[in-house]
Formats: C-alpha cells, structure tokens, sequence
C-alpha cells in the first residue's frame, strides 16, 4: 500500500507542477480506486497539497512574483474558508462531497474552453474585499472535497481577472499553500487526518512537482490549454466512473 501511495504522490506532484493545482483533482479519484472512502481521500490529499504547494510555489516564485499580491490576498480568504471546511465535512455525506466535485470540475472545463489562453486586453483588478470573498468561497469548497482550489479559481482567474492560463496557474498553487494549511490544521484538529499516508503521498510529490514545472516552461501557451482541458475531462470521466 505505502508503495502505492509513493507512486501516486510523483503522479499527483508532476500534475501539481504542471497544471498548477495542489494535485487533489488527480488523487483524490486515485484513492477512491485504491479502495479509500472521499473523506480519507480528503484527508490525504490536503495534507499532499502542504507538501507540493509549498514546494512548487518556492520554484515558481520569480515567474510569478507579479501576480504575489493578488495571491496573498485569495490565499488569506482562502484561509478562513479552509478552516470552517474542516466544521462542514463530517456533516456531509460522501456521496454529496463526490457530486460537489463533479459540478466543479464541468464549471471549470466549461470555463477554461471559452477562455483564451493568453490575454491581448488588460487584466482586470478587484478590490481587496472581492478577492477575500472569492478566496475564502473557494477555501470552503475546495477543502470540503479534497482539492487545493486552484481547479476553481484559474477559471475565475482567467476568465474574470483576465489572466493569462499559466499566470493563473502559478497563481492557483500559491494559493493552495494557504488553503490546505487551514484545511490541515481543521481536518486534524476534527479527527480526521491520516497522518502516516498523507506524508507518504506528500513526499513523493515532492519529486514530481520539481520536473512538473520544468516541462510547463517549455511548453507553448496554446498547447498548455488544451492539457489543461485534458486533465479536467479525465478526471470528470474518473469520478463520474466511480459515482455513477
């Protein structure tokens, strides 16, 4: 088991490098395979994304340090939003938590192909309190199922704030250092973490993250946005899969 949970963190890590997500999308429909029930996918998937946020932000950081004070503000909302999500799981069912995650992977795919990959117009700025707002709505929501939030907010990013796609997605995992730090500490403080697994998965991600990122860099704008659109259609048609 450990040594699947090692492999599954180098998978979850290159997609958290590359996609710029905290790695949720991709392990939590891996663990439901692996015979876990959604909450202790949750739960290991949040502490995965302390792991690989982190790491992959610290590798990010002079890519995307012009998008750091938009980040900071979405990471602090995303913060409250985290913590009440560790209040709202244990009354939810694991049902509801799977079909949650299934409406915003179809609002995010939907999102993303109407947006153009690079934009030629100015990017669009929000106050502080709406960008609080957006952060901490997408903490709770990302946290309740399991994934970092950026699968949320890089469509908002890109087709709201008029972001370019991998902006957004530098953007998004920054963002996941705030939010699975709160859902951390609530998930754990709640009962509910696995402790042991969520490091074996997190250290493993590690490796993946670093070359994750190396391959994002190279690839063309364009190119990037349709494996993006890939990756969302997978998981939608794993988790549809599994609850259907």
């Amino acid at each position: 088991m450990n040594l699947e949970l090692a492999i599954f963190g180098i998978i979850t890590g290159f997609s958290s490098g590359f996609f710029g997500i905290g790695g949720g999308t991709i392990l939590v429909p891996l663990l439901l395979m692996l015979g876990y029930v959604m909450k202790e996918a949750v739960a290991i998937s949040i502490m995965q994304m302390v792991f690989s946020s982190i790491y992959g932000s610290f590798l990010n950081a002079k890519k995307a340090k012009d998008v750091i004070k938009d980040g900071v503000i979405l990471g602090i909302g995303g913060s409250f939003g985290g913590m009440i999500s560790g209040y709202i799981v244990p009354n939810l069912s694991n049902e509801f938590l799977q079909y949650l995650f299934i409406a915003i992977l179809i609002f995010s795919i939907i999102k993303i192909f109407y947006s153009p990959a690079i934009h030629t117009d100015k990017k669009e700025t929000k106050n502080a309190y709406i960008l609080l707002l957006i952060g901490a709505g997408i903490g709770i929501l990302a946290m309740s199922i399991g994934v970092g939030g950026s699968i949320l907010l890089t469509p908002i990013l890109v087709g709201y704030l008029k972001y370019d796609l991998k902006a957004a997605t530098a953007l998004g995992l920054f963002f996941v250092i705030f939010s699975s730090i709160a859902g951390f500490i609530s998930t754990s403080y709640q009962g509910q973490m696995l402790f042991v697994e969520g490091a074996t998965v997190g250290i493993g991600s590690l490796i993946g993250v670093y070359f994750g990122i190396k391959v994002k860099d190279i690839v063309k704008a364009t190119s990037y946005k349709n494996y993006v659109l890939l990756l969302n259609i997978i998981v939608l048609v794993i988790m549809l899969y599994k609850t259907i």
